[in-house]
């Protein structure tokens, strides 16, 4: 990314932070293009000087939420993979909880406009999307395996790329529009197939997966 919040933020990380987190809220919701600096001083109440003090321009704001929102992601995920060996099954559940509840914030105009109007950025998403999922699920799936819930006659790489495939076809704007799917739906989807898919009969009869 061209910018950092910390480098370009002179009035302090306590203004900073409020403004990335109402233009999270506000981005999110109602996507990049539609939300303006003035509106977002306005709620803030803050002048445009001192918005424009932490971040220049709407670009770098752009940057700083979507830094604060991997944020956010990795460290929910990490307190749920970081004791998941215990109950692999319900660590999954949870894994699946957090990823939806965070899909369910980004709305279709924000991850349109993003495409549109800083593919660059998207392209970073897209990859940092893919190492997320690769890194927590990968260790899931492994913990699965060896509690017997997740099938040892498929490898675990050919069930991530499996995975990583679907969602690189199918979270993309084009394609979401084509199907009629939200991002919430669209990764739920995802996951239910795949996942049901590869658990074993013993895993199917402690809990189905839960979406």
């Amino acid at each position: 990314m061209r910018s950092r919040p910390t480098s370009i933020a002179p009035s302090g990380p306590s203004v900073a932070q409020r403004v990335v987190t109402a233009a999270r809220q506000q981005f999110m919701r109602h996507g990049f293009r539609h939300v303006t600096m003035d509106e977002l001083a306005a709620e803030l109440g803050m002048s445009k000087k001192t918005l424009y003090a932490c971040f220049p321009s709407k670009i770098s704001l752009l940057e700083a939420v979507l830094l604060d929102k991997f944020r956010s992601v990795e460290a929910d995920l990490d307190g749920i993979t970081a004791d998941s060996s215990s109950d692999v099954l319900s660590a999954l559940h949870r894994l699946l909880a957090c990823m939806q509840r965070h899909t369910e914030e980004i709305q279709p105009p924000f991850v349109r406009d993003m495409r549109r109007e800083s593919p660059e950025l998207f392209k970073i998403v897209e990859n940092r999307r893919r190492d997320v999922i690769q890194r927590h699920f990968g260790k899931i799936l492994g913990e699965g395996r060896r509690a017997g819930i997740i099938r040892k006659d498929i490898p675990a790489t050919l069930i991530m790329e499996i995975l990583l495939g679907a969602v690189q076809a199918v979270m993309n704007p084009p394609k979401m529009a084509e199907l009629a799917l939200t991002p919430k739906t669209g990764y739920a989807t995802i996951m239910k197939v795949v996942l049901e898919g590869v658990m074993t009969e013993t895993g199917r009869s402690k809990e189905p997966v839960q979406h």
